[in-house]
Order: C-alpha cells, then sequence, then structure tokens
C-alpha cells in the first residue's frame, strides 16, 4: 500500500495520538482545536483523517470564531462535513456558549466592560443583524440574565426605552448593562448610540435600576460608552 494512502484514519494514528485516548489521559483542555472537532467529526475522508479535516476547517474559517460566525450551510458544504457533522459542530458551539449561564452557582460576575465583552463577544460578534440585548445584573454584579430586546437595524427613535427595563423589573434586577453589536465590525458608537444610552441611563435613575455601561461589539473588538463618557 502507498504510505501517502496509510493515514486517512484515526485508528492509522499511534495509540497515543489519537484524540479520544489523550483526552482521556490528559483531559479535554489538552487537547488542540483541531483535535476536539476529530471527536466531533468521527472519521475523516479520503486523504484526510479526523484531525485533518478539523485542521481544514479552522484554516477555511478563520479559526474557532470563524467556523462560529459561519452559517450551517456554509459548514455543510466543506468537503466531508455534510448534514449530520455540520449539526454536531454547531451544536457543540451552542452549548459551549450556554454552559456559561447554566448554574446561578457559577453565574460570572462582571467588574469591568472587559468582563461584559468577553461575556458576549463571541456570539455577538458573529451576528449578521442589529441585536440589542441587557444583561441583568444582582447586587454582586452577578449575570441574572441575558435578554434579547430588539433584532434588526436600529436607531434612536426605534428604541423604546421602557422595553429594555422590563425584564429588569421582573427579575428585580439591581443594574443592567446594555449591549449592541455592529455588523459591519466597526465598533465605533453611532450618535443613534449615544442618543439611545442618554435617554437609558436617564430612565435608569427613575426606576432606581442602575445602567453600568453599553457595549458596542463588533469583530474582534470593542467599545465601552461608559469609558468614553458617551451618553452618561
Amino acid at each position: 500500500m502507498n504510505n501517502s494512502q496509510t493515514a486517512y484514519r484515526i485508528t492509522d494514528l499511534a495509540s497515543s495520538e489519537r484524540p479520544r485516548e489523550r483526552l482521556a489521559q490528559l483531559g479535554a483542555q489538552a487537547l488542540s482545536n483541531a483535535e476536539l472537532l476529530a471527536i466531533l467529526l468521527r472519521v475523516g475522508v479520503r486523504g484526510e483523517n479526523a484531525v485533518q479535516v478539523g485542521t481544514r476547517l479552522l484554516q477555511s474559517f478563520d479559526g474557532l470564531s470563524g467556523l462560529h460566525r459561519a452559517s450551517y450551510a456554509e459548514v455543510c458544504d466543506q468537503h466531508g462535513i455534510g448534514l449530520a457533522k455540520a449539526a454536531q459542530i454547531k451544536a457543540a458551539i451552542e452549548l459551549g456558549r450556554r454552559l456559561t449561564l447554566e448554574s446561578p452557582e457559577e453565574r460570572p460576575s462582571i467588574h469591568s466592560p472587559a468582563d461584559a465583552a468577553a461575556l458576549v463577544q463571541f456570539e455577538m460578534s458573529a451576528l449578521e443583524q442589529e441585536h440589542l440585548r441587557v444583561l441583568l445584573l444582582d447586587t454582586r454584579n452577578r449575570v441574572l440574565d441575558i435578554v434579547e430586546i430588539y433584532r434588526g437595524s436600529l436607531n434612536s427613535s426605534q428604541v423604546r426605552v421602557g422595553e429594555l427595563f422590563r425584564a429588569a423589573i421582573r427579575r428585580n434586577a439591581a443594574a443592567l448593562i446594555v449591549v449592541h453589536n455592529h455588523p459591519s465590525g466597526d465598533p465605533a458608537p453611532s450618535p443613534d448610540d449615544v442618543a439611545v444610552t442618554r435617554a437609558i441611563v436617564e430612565a435608569g435613575k427613575l426606576l432606581d435600576v442602575q445602567v453600568l455601561d453599553h457595549l458596542v461589539i463588533g469583530r474582534g473588538k470593542w467599545v465601552s460608552l461608559k469609558e468614553r463618557g458617551l451618553g452618561f
């Protein structure tokens, strides 16, 4: 048999190099992104084992964040993936996103704009439409919930400030952080962003719900309106 045809399957690898065996021995944290994808994929294609297919996916989509941003159809179209494997990859990414808020005792605390951005940036930077959400916080700045308020192109005349506080009052939140994304990838705040922020801050004072910040999420970067003194 030609040597170039002997590494199509994970079983062709030495036992110490197989992703599932490595995970069992060393823990999931020891595996590369390509190896973790290989476990989801299970098998490769002719000429590539599952690890090599995982590596190709990461290269094609420019890393995990790009794979997250890619549509289900785009992942399906990759050679050797198809409907089932694309669904497994998308499901795994979504499970990872949901894990952060699964357990109340493990809810993250927000102590800075960077903490809030880290919680939402991975998902929101991949959205193709503009989404506006609020992070609801308790008196210790622990996240109670993340609630989506609007979806689609927004301007200051479309945003009803009361809608942002409805969930906060229902959950008895002590504070909130407003977050929205710019699908263009540029997080520079617009005049409408500043106008909306100013109105939200004033409403929060009346309702006794502190508005801690308004973040604009872009592609790989974000802006805190509070840090820039815009609307606060």
